[in-house]
């Protein structure tokens, strides 16, 4: 299976990157996922369904310990994994 994950975290700096923001796109880009895009006010990736999984874990965790007071997230099925 595979899957698309929307996310945001919180709260929001328009001026610099939050530690948490920073932190969550490094673990998203550092992932075994493709179709990354980063943005200032969301961010996708595309994976097969464990490393999707996995990755959202690791998002959550750091995301929270480094100062997220909020994830907002979307974990889409987009179709069957061709491997």
């Amino acid at each position: 299976m595979r899957l698309r994950v929307e996310f945001t975290t919180e709260p929001f700096d328009l001026d610099e990157a939050p530690a948490h923001a920073v932190v969550a796109r490094e673990v998203i880009q550092g992932a075994e996922l493709d179709a990354v895009d980063v943005g200032p006010f969301g961010n996708t990736a595309e994976g097969g369904a464990d490393e999707v999984l996995t990755a959202v874990d690791s998002l959550l965790r750091q995301a929270l310990a480094s100062g997220a007071t909020r994830v907002s997230l979307q974990v889409n099925v987009i179709g069957e994994d061709p491997k």
